[in-house]
């Protein structure tokens, strides 16, 4: 059986991918496991003696411990209670097995122990500490984009049923990995296809691109294609918002390209500024 793993923490967003997760859910016949991961340094700290004085260091030492761990009881209990509520969330949508896991230590080392067992990862596009930054993309998705061999599933503020999706295409492997992803995926059946190419309206790009609606043809798909001048964040945004996609599919660059998404490469530009769940191959 397929598996989900979807990464929620207390952001606004950890509804998103609960939905976005129990959508895929139900189209793979997939298990979910929701993973909750507190940071190494939200644990409690047993070493305060260099942050106080020594005139009353024992008790004010023993007090600082005791609020460090009670903070820490805090951060688990309300961990659960959100983890116990996404699964609720979940299994109201039909998503049919779904895990809870809460975790303390570093989310991509926690992923990369499970990644061998999943097909797909869900993620927020902003985590707790970035909700209202939105010029930047979470610092966790950045570094889950980079490190993953997974597909990644941008969860948007919300979600809605995928009818219409555009895919990104400018011929890369990335790209070419997501649309033969797509047309073998269950998730595409019923969805209606635009492929967008950046750019130049040459012969090449016609024949990539019509290289590309074959393929969705092939597999059972509507599809449809459209070469449009301009800058690929734009020209691809603006067709999302024209056609009311649901879903932008897109390749990501391989390792060393993927220095540049934090500094405003095309993959963190799309993600950034579509209001849609994106869905990343590598």
């Amino acid at each position: 059986m397929a598996r989900i793993l979807a990464c929620v923490d207390g952001s606004a967003y950890a509804e998103s991918v609960a939905d976005c997760a129990a959508y895929a859910a139900k189209g793979l016949s997939a298990d979910v496991e929701l993973l909750h991961v507190l940071g190494r340094r939200d644990a409690p700290s047993r070493d305060f003696s260099g942050r106080v004085g020594f005139e009353g260091r024992s008790q004010l030492l023993e007090r600082l411990s005791a609020l460090d761990e009670e903070r820490f009881r805090l951060l688990q209990q309300s961990g659960r209670l959100a983890l116990d509520a996404l699964r609720e969330r979940l299994a109201a949508a039909g998503a049919p097995n779904v895990h809870a896991t809460l975790r303390t230590g570093d989310l991509l080392e926690e992923i990369a122990a499970r990644e061998s067992e999943a097909d797909l990862l869900v993620i927020g596009k902003r985590g707790e500490a970035s909700d209202y930054a939105r010029l930047h993309l979470g610092s966790n998705l950045e570094r889950v984009i980079r490190a993953s061999t997974l597909p990644v599933l941008v969860a948007a503020k919300s979600f809605r049923p995928v009818e219409r999706a555009v895919i990104a295409f400018d011929g890369r492997s990335g790209a070419l990995k997501a649309l033969d992803a797509v047309s073998r995926s269950p998730l595409a059946r019923g969805v209606a296809f635009t492929v967008v190419t950046a750019g130049e309206r040459t012969g090449e790009a016609r024949r990539m691109l019509e290289s590309a609606l074959s393929l969705l043809r092939a597999g059972g798909l509507e599809a449809e294609g459209r070469i449009v001048p301009g800058e690929p964040a734009t020209v691809i945004g603006a067709a999302v918002e024209e056609t009311g996609a649901g879903l932008l599919v897109m390749g990501a660059y391989g390792h060393s390209r993927l220095r540049s998404l934090v500094v405003g490469s095309v993959t963190a530009e799309l993600i950034n500024g579509c209001r849609v769940p994106a869905l990343v191959h590598r």
